[in-house]
């Protein structure tokens, strides 16, 4: 799955129902902060990519995270 032609709101969007599946705690967001120290738009590239690893498919697309819905739309 080629994320790079995502707009940057709808990488956020991605990013933020695949966060919503995942326990958050301080080793599962340092890995990526390791792929993308200060740079956001690669840090919600790996975390969309490491839902599609686990998933197959974008979070709005596939797994438990399409069932997210995002208080902005």
């Amino acid at each position: 799955m080629d994320i790079d032609h995502l707009e940057m709101r709808d990488l956020q969007k991605e990013a933020a129902r695949a966060l919503t599946v995942y326990s958050a705690t301080n080793n599962f967001i340092y890995q990526f902060n390791r792929q993308a120290y200060h740079n956001s738009q690669n840090w919600y590239k790996a975390v969309i990519k490491y839902y599609i690893e686990q998933h197959g498919d974008l979070p709005s697309k596939t797994g438990p995270a399409k069932d997210v819905k995002l208080i902005i739309e």
